[in-house]
């Protein structure tokens, strides 16, 4: 039988990345203590008052349908904050919810990329944005993030790369593995590059409300010269700590908005009223998790540098937002994906292998920060002993 080409550029792309994820699960079902350092799932539980907030609105038979622009109440909240936080109007012409970061960024990357055109994006980079450029018909253009500049993009990087074919400049700050959060110089040499080439700006901005304390935080949103060639996605899973709502939204120019609305209708036909009545609320009334989910996973960062920083010739990179650290394992001579599979099986430790990530962290593996200090703490230490080993056999 026949399958679409779609399906041809994605093979390989999906879970194949997490399968150290899917071991660790497998290996807890079966009785056996896994501390899992893998996914950013938020270490609390949604509010409260925003499961009030549903459970209400569905109560009152908000659950009818929609349409693909989004109900007023969330597109009204969404114009509001972005507002308040950018220094510019927008209004509710600007935003689109969909179902999550990651069906807006599918969404937004369908609207302007097909077959042929050329993605500027950061390597590493989160693990399904391959997928997402590839289910375009695009080419992503990997640009290698350099550690000695604090894995932040530079436009002196990128501007090699940019050919005819280039259409869409990605990018991810707060960053994601790295933690890397761009300037406003960063975005402001890059948008100029945008400017010449005339090319689109995407910009996932989730971790958004998960920087640590005396990072400065910029967007492309903030440059009234790019407005009309930036758009930027973001959700609720991370701030509010509601990733299984799957509410999420797009902010760009009105055009924009109109010429992706009927994707949107085509794929969802709207997404469920009791979840924008809930999402109106959280945007409005701000996130009672964010700054403590910060303050924690900082602190963590902090402990994984002290217990393994320099320990076995290990390496830690301390991020800047949100929910992870990276540590370097190249001394021990093992792939990031090699080295992952064992520690797992050997201590019961499962982090995600840097090579999920792209050809620029193997040799890495990433640490979520989500479990508890002293969970933590112990992975530290199994982490050193099993890298010490590794170093012994080596020898």
């Amino acid at each position: 039988m026949r399958y679409s080409p779609l399906t041809q550029r994605l093979q390989g792309l999906g879970g194949a990345k997490w399968e150290v994820h899917r071991l660790a699960r497998q290996m807890k079902a079966e009785g056996r203590e896994v501390i899992e350092l893998t996914i950013g799932e938020p270490d609390v539980p949604c509010p409260p008052g925003l499961i009030a907030a549903a459970s209400t609105a569905m109560a009152a038979g908000r659950t009818g349908y929609s349409n693909g622009h989004g109900e007023p109440a969330a597109l009204a909240a969404l114009a509001a904050r972005y507002t308040a936080r950018r220094g510019r109007a927008f209004g509710p012409e600007n935003v689109l919810t969909l179902p999550g970061t990651q069906t807006s960024l599918y969404a937004v990357l369908c609207t302007l990329l097909g077959p042929g055109d050329e993605v500027i994006v950061a390597d590493p980079m989160y693990a399904t944005y391959e997928g997402l450029i590839a289910a375009t018909g695009a080419a992503a253009v990997a640009v290698a993030l350099r550690p000695e500049m604090g894995f932040r993009l530079q436009a002196a990087d990128v501007a090699p790369k940019i050919t005819p074919q280039t259409r869409v400049l990605f990018l991810n700050s707060p960053h994601n593995p790295t933690g890397a959060v761009l300037r406003a110089a960063d975005i402001a040499a890059l948008g100029a590059l945008a400017r010449a080439h005339d090319l689109w700006i995407v910009a996932d901005e989730v971790y958004e409300d998960l920087i640590f304390d005396g990072v400065p935080f910029a967007s492309p949103l903030d440059f009234p010269d790019l407005a009309d060639r930036t758009v930027v996605t973001s959700s609720i899973s991370k701030s509010h700590a509601a990733p299984g709502f799957r509410s999420g939204w797009c902010i760009g120019p009105e055009a924009f908005c109109t010429k992706l609305l009927p994707l949107s209708e085509t794929m969802l036909f709207g997404s469920q009223p009791f979840i924008a009545d809930m999402t109106a609320q959280a945007i409005t009334e701000g996130s009672p998790v964010a700054r403590g989910m910060a303050e924690r996973f900082a602190r963590r960062a902090a402990l994984i540098h002290g217990r393994l920083h320099g320990t076995a010739g290990l390496a830690v990179h301390r991020p800047e937002a949100g929910m992870f650290a990276l540590l370097d394992i190249r001394t021990t001579g093992m792939s990031g994906e090699g080295f992952a599979r064992a520690l797992l099986a050997a201590t019961g430790v499962a982090c995600m292998p840097g090579e999920s990530f792209g050809a620029g962290l193997a040799g890495w593996l990433r640490l979520s920060l989500t479990q508890p200090d002293a969970a933590i703490e112990i992975a530290c230490d199994r982490i050193a002993a099993f890298a010490g080993q590794t170093q012994g056999e080596a020898a």
